[in-house]
């Protein structure tokens, strides 16, 4: 079996100067980042592998998730990344436990894409800043990753896991 975990990157500050791929996190992502590690942690859906954009706000949000260090790939590939060009980062993935950080739209669109069937969140649709879906797959390899394939073992947001704390 493996286990996928897609998040968006925490809230970005839109305030900030400089060119989009070097935007910081706001105060409210360094709150939500940390609250979804340790909802991820609760869980017992602590990755063995990670995958990250090399934009800023997406190394700051792993780094704020505050998991055990484990072998971490930035992909430049990944910043702004087509749901497509996702799912073939990941097939070319080892570990069993993925995590894959980064951005919207491509991030929903593959999570929505790779499920057999969509959590009942109301939120799933637009995948909201740091949103996370765990994802599991009846398979032996990332290779053999195909749509529609995954069951969805949990979906949160950091709204909702901050309020319950």
């Amino acid at each position: 079996m493996k286990r996928l975990i897609l998040m968006r990157h925490a809230k970005s500050d839109w305030s900030a100067s400089g060119d989009d791929h070097n935007r910081p996190l706001n105060a409210r992502g360094a709150e939500s980042a940390p609250a979804m590690g340790r909802w991820l942690a609760n869980q017992d859906w602590l990755p063995d592998t990670v995958l990250c954009s090399t934009a800023t706000r997406t190394r700051q949000t792993l780094d704020l998730l505050d998991i055990p260090v484990v072998p971490t790939l930035f992909e430049r590939a990944l910043y702004l990344a087509e749901a497509d060009e996702i799912i073939e980062t990941v097939r070319s993935a080892t570990g069993d436990t993925l995590l894959l950080l980064g951005h919207n739209h491509g991030i929903a669109e593959c999570a929505q894409g790779l499920v057999k069937e969509w959590p009942d969140h109301p939120r799933f649709a637009d995948y909201p800043t740091c949103a996370t879906t765990l994802i599991h797959f009846d398979m032996s390899a990332w290779s053999d990753l195909r749509k529609g394939t995954g069951n969805c073992a949990g979906f949160a947001i950091p709204r909702e896991i901050i309020s319950a704390e």
